[in-house]
């Protein structure tokens, strides 16, 4: 196991690493999605999980993402996200890799979205569910009904989530909104359609740098 410097973790995250690595061995995405959840969400309420300080610190300018531990064969990576006030993403998806999300600390808005049509340079979206999570509250994402919009929806501290996706994501796609999007909200046929239009550009994913 691969781990953000190596150190001796506590048992209650040993027990995580250990309960995510069988779920992420199961044939079946919906299970290993399910025993993921399970473990996260009990391990953070009922088992004492306490992560590192130096992975829970926010960062000044965007969320904050940092590697817990990754698996050596790429089954699975677990990373810490720390969302400031008013921090959050544009729209994205996983890079056809499942994942789960839990909320460790503090309390979090996500904004679902159904893709309606998806090109080269852009895509079309329409808004689906508003969801506030709130500690030990877990989602689970399977492509391709994996695009959302992450927000911190504390307005005076942050908020931290723990992730875990079926390898290691080096990048993904986001999806900002087109300017005039009433305007631009038409087919290929000129016809108008459901949805908002968005631009649609691949991101490469780092972490954040452990102070």
């Amino acid at each position: 196991m691969t781990t953000h410097h190596d150190q001796t973790f506590a048992p209650p995250i040993r027990r995580l690493l250990d309960r995510v690595a069988v779920a992420a061995r199961l044939d079946d995405v919906e299970a290993t999605c399910r025993g993921v959840k399970d473990a996260l969400c009990e391990e953070i309420v009922h088992g004492g999980l306490e992560l590192p300080a130096e992975l829970v610190r926010p960062a000044p300018d965007r969320y904050a993402r940092r590697l817990l531990a990754k698996c050596p064969d790429n089954l699975f990576a677990i990373v810490i996200m720390v969302w400031g006030v008013d921090q959050g993403t544009p729209i994205h998806d996983h890079a056809g890799k499942w994942c789960v999300e839990c909320v460790y600390e503090g309390r979090i808005k996500v904004t679902s979205y159904d893709r309606l049509e998806d090109g080269t340079t852009t895509a079309r979206f329409r808004k689906e569910d508003v969801v506030f999570a709130e500690k030990g509250n877990a989602g689970a994402l399977i492509p391709p009904h994996d695009y959302h919009v992450i927000e911190n929806a504390r307005d005076d501290e942050a908020s931290v989530t723990i992730h875990v996706y079926g390898g290691e994501m080096e990048g993904c796609h986001a999806f900002l909104p087109v300017d005039g999007n009433n305007e631009a909200a038409k087919n290929e046929a000129g016809e108008s359609a459901d949805g908002e239009l968005y631009t649609k550009k691949w991101c490469e994913l780092s972490y954040t740098p452990i102070a």
